[in-house]
């Protein structure tokens, strides 16, 4: 088990004072089977009022707004969390399995198409030729294996808002991308599979004490019979380096701070993620 404490800090800086803001930060990990969440909270400045609720993917949002006149809104979040290593659960499903009405009904959402993972003839046809070599438990790392092969890992070459298609036909994205094709391929295969989002300690040999520049990073989830994540851009089972924040659909679902606000344009503040093991 390890013990981390995440700081992340965002947010905009407008081109005029803005009079009013409305904001969701979803920026607070998750307590679950796999991470405890000790502590955390989430500040602004200028400094708000918050409230807090649990949204439709069971994902914890804050929201604030603010009336007052400013130019430049800040976010910081501070988090204590215990991980443990990613476990496989123990129930495994078949592909007949997976086709029954029951299974389809229940995760509809997280089978069909989205912005950022729509349905491609291409990917499914990759997707038809894993299933006919592997059950649906090393379908998922097969699909993985399969994009990170596809991909290059190049920072800036895909925006915010490009698809998991986009970054195939350029052959390289980041984190997002890497994601965002894993699942289009995974629901093609009828594998419900939905976006994970959350911080990454680079550092397997990290001192503990030691502050290291951490990534905001992004991976998967498939349910085979039970939930388990895989991270396709390291290609890898998750471990105790990595804290998971939000799930979802997609990037959309779990976008880390989204807002409207009466203004002229703004730009993004640079992210900060700090990220230290404290055991």
């Amino acid at each position: 088990m390890w013990r981390l404490r995440v700081v992340h800090s965002t947010g905009y800086a407008y081109k005029s004072p803005v009079t009013a803001s409305f904001n969701e930060a979803r920026l607070t990990p998750r307590s679950d089977s796999r991470q405890n969440v000790i502590l955390n909270r989430v500040e602004t400045v200028p400094a708000t009022r918050s409230y807090r609720y649990v949204d439709y993917w069971g994902t914890a949002v804050t929201t604030f707004d603010l009336h007052a006149p400013h130019t430049e809104l800040e976010v910081t979040s501070s988090s204590v969390v215990e991980t443990e290593e990613g476990v496989m659960p123990e129930d495994d499903v078949t592909w007949e399995d997976l086709e029954t009405e029951a299974v389809i009904d229940r995760f509809d959402e997280i089978l069909t198409g989205t912005q950022y993972t729509p349905e491609s003839k291409r990917l499914a046809r990759v997707g038809q030729k894993i299933a006919k070599e592997h059950a649906p438990r090393e379908a998922v790392v097969a699909a993985a294996n399969w994009v990170h092969g596809e991909l290059a890992y190049v920072p800036g070459t895909t925006g915010v808002h490009s698809s998991g298609l986009d970054a195939l036909r350029e052959g390289k994205g980041v984190c997002q991308d890497y994601t965002h094709l894993t699942l289009i391929l995974l629901r093609s295969m009828g594998i419900p599979a939905r976006y994970v989002s959350g911080y990454l300690h680079p550092k397997r040999e990290a001192a503990v004490g030691e502050t290291i520049e951490g990534e905001s990073h992004a991976w998967i989830q498939a349910w085979t019979g039970g939930w388990w994540n895989y991270d396709p851009t390291n290609d890898k089972h998750i471990n105790e380096q990595y804290v998971s924040v939000g799930v979802g659909r997609d990037y959309a679902d779990v976008s880390p701070l989204k807002g409207i606000y009466s203004g002229e344009g703004s730009t993004d503040l640079d992210v900060i993620v700090e990220i230290t093991r404290l055991a």
